[in-house]
């Protein structure tokens, strides 16, 4: 699999309406012909840039955490706080979910992961380590500074808001549910303020 970045511009056209689909339906629910439909190409045009729909996937899976780790520098750079930063990566799942309720492409792929290619669930894999590598340091930094409670630990603080995050997507999209990953977060947050 070539990198993301070393991909033409049509290819990333098909890769742009690929992470849509996958947001809006999953890796089960989309297929060559919608793709093709949505970027006004031929079926044979997509499998010349990606022979394999897992192909496909994994480009979508691992552009997805590189654009995801710029906004986490992003974050570094704009915010000194553990709790700042903590919301304006919350605001990350907000943002993504107020684009017509889509989810998280690595969560919605995270769900169908027993049915994935292996070089998909590679790279959803890494989303998540990333994320979750990057959520405790910045909640071990809070905690050592006094500005979070010190417990419980950061890694499981890590893990439990990015599933809070990931999953108040879900829970809003099914139920109608206004509070979204915001108002989770809120709520997290208070919980952690020292």
């Amino acid at each position: 699999m070539k990198h993301f970045s070393e991909i033409s511009e049509s290819a990333l056209r098909v890769v742009d309406a690929a992470e849509g689909l996958i947001q809006q339906r999953g890796y089960n629910g989309f297929s060559y012909d919608d793709v093709a439909k949505l970027v006004g190409i031929k079926k044979p045009s997509i499998h010349h840039h990606f022979a394999t729909k897992g192909d496909l996937a994994a480009t979508v899976a691992q552009r997805y955490t590189h654009r995801f780790r710029e906004q986490l520098l992003r974050i570094e750079g704009h915010h000194a706080k553990a709790a700042d930063r903590l919301a304006a990566y919350a605001a990350l799942f907000e943002n993504t979910y107020a684009i017509d309720q889509r989810l998280c492409v690595c969560g919605m792929l995270g769900a169908e992961v027993n049915s994935l290619p292996a070089g998909v669930t590679h790279e959803v894999s890494r989303f998540f380590e990333v994320n979750t590598d990057w959520l405790a340091t910045v909640i071990a930094d809070g905690q050592r500074a006094q500005q979070l409670r010190p417990l419980p630990e950061a890694r499981a603080l890590a893990e439990t808001f990015l599933a809070a995050l990931e999953g108040a997507m879900i829970v809003s999209r099914s139920s109608g549910s206004a509070r979204g990953p915001a108002g989770v977060a809120h709520t997290f947050l208070l919980s952690l303020l020292a």
